[in-house]
């Protein structure tokens, strides 16, 4: 059984977010709120959350995992961002946008598109999911909280722990947080393409 963490959206209980990040140490999957809607969410290197992740999202092994970061200085860490990209990037973070770009050697190879050598990136701007990257002091390897056949996100915490209460460890409920996943766009290339249009508005790239 998952363990349920009621946690303010506002004011996160820091008793709380630091069980939380315990439990992710430790080898555990969790949902948890973003500013576009939940996530499946484990530490960098665990290749069970990983597994799991695919599992229930039923993923192919060209899906982009997404490092969520916590800032524009730790997504450096594990991308290589020129100096054009650079500026896109930056003028659009922190908020509701994937960057697909090509991944440093940080980034294990598990996580990465086997022919393109890219992984996803962006930075929340939910206060949630920030305290928790902040207590964690590394990324979070991430998927959007998708059910297969299902045309839209789960958006209530209850909701995912009565439905997946055997296939996590803990659950994250500060709320709704929206049903509209990021606005993902590859970087990768010679010229910005949008992958999936979102939350973020994807003008910009256009």
């Amino acid at each position: 059984m998952a363990r349920y963490y009621d946690v303010h959206p506002e004011n996160p209980q820091p008793r709380v977010i630091a069980q939380v990040a315990d439990l992710i140490r430790g080898g555990g999957l969790i949902a948890y709120p973003t500013d576009s809607c939940y996530a499946l969410g484990c530490q960098l290197g665990n290749r069970d959350g990983l597994d799991r992740i695919r599992e229930i999202r039923r993923l192919d092994d060209r899906h982009h995992f997404t490092l969520v970061c916590r800032d524009f200085a730790q997504l450096g860490q594990f991308v290589q961002v020129s100096n054009s990209v650079f500026r896109l990037v930056k003028a659009s973070t922190p908020g509701s946008y994937t960057f697909i770009l090509p991944a440093t050697r940080e980034v294990p190879r598990r996580m990465l598109h086997p022919k393109k050598r890219t992984v996803g990136v962006r930075v929340p701007r939910h206060t949630v999911t920030q305290a928790l990257l902040a207590e964690l002091g590394e990324p979070l390897v991430s998927s959007t909280l998708a059910l297969p056949g299902e045309d839209e996100p789960m958006t209530q915490g209850w909701e995912i722990k009565d439905r997946l209460d055997h296939l996590l460890d803990a659950v994250v409920d500060a709320g709704d947080c929206g049903k509209e996943p990021t606005t993902v766009v590859d970087l990768s290339g010679p010229e910005p393409e949008i992958l999936r249009r979102g939350a973020g508005d994807p003008t910009r790239f256009e």
